[in-house]
């Protein structure tokens, strides 16, 4: 529910501050707020300089890359077929599992990717036909593939991480730090003015990112990674546009029809089949106590 509307709530950070600068701030909150978190209920934060190289691969991948190309799409396309061009991340998310970890690739899966796919594409049908025409849509297109090829490949490391018994709430940190950190070099290379917008509409949808859709959201997902694997935690990616054309229609215009309805359908139906597909992997391993 968090990421499904989080499509919206970007394009409300959109306009005075450039988009990497934004990005930054809403890391460098989020993370800053875990942090405390954790020291206040005394997890460790210290890991070996191998896990902070990883760490800090995800953080690269999963929050700079992945949200400044989020962020430059939205600027060109409506934040609903930013979702449906995303959506493409569960196709990405088990083959590179295959490739990295040799882990089999399960027909239902990609059967449900495909049904899930379809559904979110017929949701914005109108939008997709227009991207054929090329111009600055097109562009949008590019930078959102290339955005979950980016988010796909940070949730390779990050099953490597977990794999290492990296706790998540303490990889979280540093994840949304080294992220904070690259996002703020693309702004200095790119020469981007550290400006702040204070109209009510930037601060508060600000908060928003950087409480729901970064701390809970974030420490929710790679949660959700450890219990069922990189692949079936992928099809958020499909179950959020559901959400996200809810409010587009109720802010941004968008008018249902019948494929529409046929596609939310199909959205559901993919990811009930993937919920059936997850490979049953037990108890998940504990993070460590508090105190250590």
């Amino acid at each position: 529910m968090i990421w499904g509307s989080t499509w919206l709530v970007i394009t409300w950070q959109l306009g005075v501050v450039a988009p990497e600068v934004s990005v930054t701030y809403r890391f460098a909150i989020a993370s800053l707020l875990l942090a405390v978190g954790c020291i206040a209920t005394r997890r460790s934060l210290r890991f070996p300089a191998r896990d902070h190289a990883f760490l800090a691969g995800v953080g690269l991948l999963m929050i700079c890359v992945n949200y400044i190309l989020i962020y430059w799409a939205e600027r060109s396309v409506a934040s609903g077929l930013v979702a449906v061009v995303y959506s493409t991340i569960v196709f990405m998310t088990p083959i590179g599992m295959r490739v990295a970890f040799g882990a089999p690739l399960r027909p239902r899966l990609f059967v449900a990717a495909t049904l899930g796919v379809v559904g979110v594409a017929l949701m914005f049908l109108p939008e997709l036909v227009e991207a054929r025409r090329g111009g600055s849509m097109a562009v949008g297109v590019a930078f959102t593939l290339a955005a979950a090829a980016a988010c796909a490949a940070g949730n390779l490391i990050a099953v490597r991480n977990h794999n290492a018994g990296i706790p998540t709430i303490a990889g979280t940190v540093w994840t949304m730090t080294y992220g904070t950190l690259f996002a703020a070099l693309v702004a200095v290379a790119r020469g981007s003015p550290w400006t702040f917008d204070a109209r009510p509409a930037y601060v508060l949808s600000l908060a928003y990112l950087a409480v729901f859709g970064s701390v809970v959201a974030f420490a929710t997902y790679f949660a959700l990674l450890k219990r069922v694997g990189a692949g079936p935690s992928s099809y958020t990616a499909v179950a959020t546009p559901v959400l996200a054309i809810l409010l587009s229609a109720l802010f941004e215009g968008y008018r249902w029809s019948s494929i529409a309805v046929l596609g939310v359908l199909l959205a559901v139906l993919g990811n009930a089949l993937a919920l059936r597909a997850a490979p049953g992997r037990g108890a998940p391993r504990p993070d460590p106590p508090a105190h250590e």
